[in-house]
């Protein structure tokens, strides 16, 4: 029988052919999409694991510096004995620099013996006075002038960081070599005796890399709304000219054929066909690799090269998809398996029933469930939210059958006109018939109503703070500065040197230097109590800066907020005087030093060398517009993905719809024909088979967009605490363009009608 099936399929005419390439190509294209997620989701890992040496110094390995005590020959001292295999301790510390808006990866070394472990990229660490740039930096650097860049690293470079030192293609990476008495004056800097190779995702101690929480469950949740398309998609396909095979495979029964005979021959021909898609599906991912390499899915591009598949997921695919073909032909034929005669006598199917919509209900109540107690972990989390999605777009395909019924129904009682009539009685004799065709589609708009909507949300939530554009130049320097409960300072910088201030205020382009003073107490700045405050600046240099607001008339010093660089508007404010003086204020150690500027890459990036070399942090220099955009860089990622699931999501949708179309014509060419031949026109068969698929489409995406919006409300409000905001209008125009495509994609099988609804048909049928 498989021999038999083999046959049928690719010699059993021009109809079996063109079923086995239609199917082919259809599964092909499925595939693609998802061997390209999966790929895409393999290289976020990927390129994640290389971000794990940054970690040094943070990981549970590193020995914290004695300096930050202020005893540098204790350290010294330290860094004298040997660390693991015999390596000799080396101090580290890992900063964040930027340049033009991009971020910097620095790590500074210092070595203490001539044995040290080795950081991925180079054959040799660097010693004081040399250091090593990625490619993508080492361009900069020769395009910029050297007080804007090149003055940061100091010394010479003597190389290049190899590609395993680089999580992106483009990544801007600077290792650089110091004194041990330079290291072990800096705060963070740390002795270690191993290069840390955990992956920031199974790192607990890890503070570089992609946060897993989010990432991981969009990624899963991406991959798993494709896998709802691309079945349907392949249940779809494998329907091609059903009700002629149903006939064909009545006729085995006829002649003596069992059951399981059939249900082989079909499954033979299903699983060929997909087998054929799983082969070619692997053009379409060779294809969209390089593109999806460009796309910045975590903030960066990928390599290429890191967009590949494991031979256990190579091996899900090439059998699962031809598994759940052979599936979809064996349930396709249930009919002939149960009578021969059945295909024949036509018998009007069960009604969908009301149970169909419980999973929808569902999975509904699981997210609802959420808001009362939320899993703690980020497996739970994701294993409870996909449950949750997996559960809603499970319950929007089995209850559209029902939905369409009702629908049909309640139209039928209201319509007169003859084609209206004609269409909503045939989808109420078999409203699952009905859907099958527009499934794919409405689940795709599903997927992207919830999709937008939890994005748009959160851009909405976490956009450019009240100050507005007048921040955006401003440089900040943020030391730590932490304080405790009572207001005392944790952690703070010298006092401004004069000479840098000097300096600073010597740059074209630079409008005013503010440092920032801790004091050790925390005082209301306004009458309701509602803002308090633990610093104090110098008026004459916050009036230079000009956006934080201006002293009390009369004031040498003031107090200001803790937080307070553009994320409220302060312009207006007046803030209370200080009972200090300026020459007070000015001994005072420093948590964070200020520049204003005209915005000019010249002032911003000199400005930003002459503090970070000065004041030496994990976290260097930021204007607020970078600030913000760094903040916004892990949403751009959650776009690139929502934009990934959209735009593989719609082509497996319109494929589906494209395919059913045209099946379903296929299948009803005879009573179109007998119709035709009782007198009625043509147009208004046209005008039955665009109702036909224009009434469940319209009718169950009015549910899946209801539905999207709810389901991402819930799960805003659940793990965000935030409520949903409406989407904009390139949504709504975005969901009109493709219900439109998606009836012109019906509108282009119409023609199909006249020749395929002749009288020969009817003849010959």
């Amino acid at each position: 029988m498989i021999r038999l099936g083999l046959r049928l399929a690719v010699s059993g005419g021009r109809d079996a052919l063109l079923r086995l390439l239609v199917t082919a190509a259809a599964v092909a294209i499925g595939v693609g999409l998802l061997l390209t997620t999966l790929a895409a989701v393999n290289a976020v890992h990927t390129q994640n694991d290389r971000y794990a040496w940054f970690n040094t110094g943070f990981t549970a390995g590193a020995q914290a510096a004695p300096g930050s005590a202020g005893s540098a020959a204790a350290d010294r001292e330290a860094a004298a004995g040997a660390g693991a295999d015999g390596k000799a301790p080396m101090w580290w510390l890992t900063r964040r620099d930027s340049f033009q808006g991009r971020q910097i990866g620095r790590v500074d070394v210092a070595l203490t013996g001539a044995t040290t472990a080795l950081a991925p990229g180079v054959d040799r660490m660097p010693a004081a006075g040399e250091y090593y740039l990625s490619p993508a930096l080492a361009k900069l650097v020769d395009a910029t002038p050297p007080e804007q860049l090149a003055d940061r690293f100091g010394g010479h470079r003597i190389g290049i960081l190899g590609k395993d030192a680089l999580p992106a293609p483009d990544s801007l990476v600077a290792l650089v070599g110091r004194t041990p008495q330079e290291m072990a004056d800096l705060e963070d800097a740390a002795l270690v005796d191993r290069i840390a190779a955990t992956s920031p995702d199974r790192c607990d101690d890890c503070v570089v890399g992609i946060k897993s929480n989010g990432t991981a469950l969009i990624l899963t949740v991406a991959t798993g709304a494709l896998v709802f398309p691309v079945l349907i998609l392949i249940g779809t396909a494998t329907r091609l000219t059903a009700t002629q095979r149903e006939r064909r495979f009545a006729a085995m029964r006829l002649v003596g054929a069992t059951p399981r005979q059939v249900s082989v021959v079909s499954a033979v021909e299903a699983t060929a066909a997909a087998a054929v898609g799983v082969l070619l599906g692997f053009l379409p991912f060779l294809a969209l690799r390089g593109q999806v390499a460009g796309m910045s899915l975590t903030g960066d591009r990928f390599f290429t090269s890191d967009l590949t598949l494991t031979p256990l997921q190579v091996a899900a695919v090439a059998l699962g998809v031809p598994l759940a073909a052979a599936a979809a032909a064996r349930i396709a034929l249930r009919r002939v398996r149960i009578s021969p005669l059945g295909v024949s006598r036509r018998v009007t199917p069960k009604p969908p029933r009301p149970w169909r919509v419980l999973p929808l209900l569902a999975g509904l109540v699981e997210l609802a469930a959420f808001l009362v107690w939320h899993p703690s972990s980020v497996e739970g989390q994701t294993r409870g939210y996909l449950s949750a999605f997996g559960l809603i777009m499970l319950g929007l395909v089995l209850s559209g059958p029902w939905l369409t019924g009702q629908v049909a129904a309640l139209l039928a009682r209201r319509t007169q006109r003859p084609a209206t009539l004609l269409a909503v009685r045939r989808l109420a004799d078999n409203p699952t018939a009905g859907f099958r065709a527009v499934s794919g589609l409405v689940l795709a708009l599903l997927v992207m109503t919830a999709t937008v909507g939890i994005i748009t949300t959160m851009t909405a939530e976490r956009g450019r703070p009240e100050g507005g554009r007048q921040y955006d130049n401003v440089l900040v320097n943020d030391l730590g500065g932490g304080y405790t409960p009572d207001g005392h300072v944790e952690s703070s910088g010298r006092p401004v040197p004069p000479e840098l201030l000097a300096g600073l205020l010597a740059v074209p382009g630079v409008r005013g230097v503010l440092p920032v003073h801790p004091i050790g107490k925390v005082v209301p700045v306004d009458a309701g109590g509602e803002t308090e405050a633990a610093q104090t600046v110098d008026c004459r240099q916050l009036e230079a800066v000009r956006v934080f607001g201006r002293c009390e008339p009369g004031a040498a010093t003031a107090y200001v907020p803790y937080v307070w660089a553009g994320f409220r508007d302060y312009s207006a404010v007046a803030w209370p005087a200080a009972p200090y003086t300026a020459e007070q204020v000015a001994a005072l150690p420093v948590v964070k030093v200020v520049v204003g500027t005209d915005g000019s890459q010249a002032a911003v990036e000199r400005a930003r060398t002459m503090v970070d070399t000065a004041y030496p942090a994990t976290r260097q220099s930021l204007t607020l517009e970078e600030g913000m955009k760094l903040s916004g860089s892990e949403l751009k990622g959650y776009q690139q993905l929502a934009n990934v699931v959209i735009l593989a999501t719609f082509p497996i949708a319109g494929c589906s719809l494209a395919v059913s179309a045209a099946a379903a014509l296929g299948e009803r060419k005879r009573p179109f024909s007998l119709l035709r031949l009782t007198g009625v026109p043509l147009s208004m068969l046209r005008r039955v088979v665009l109702m036909e698929s224009a009434v469940p489409l319209l009718a169950v995406s009015a549910v899946a967009i209801g539905v999207g919006l709810l389901a991402a409300d819930l799960f805003l409000r659940s793990q965000l605490t935030y409520t949903l905001h409406a989407p904009g209008a390139a949504y709504y125009l975005t969901v009109a363009a493709g219900l439109t495509a998606a009836l012109a994609v019906i509108g282009a099988t119409l023609p199909l009608l006249r020749r395929i609804t002749g009288p020969e048909t009817a003849r010959n049928e």
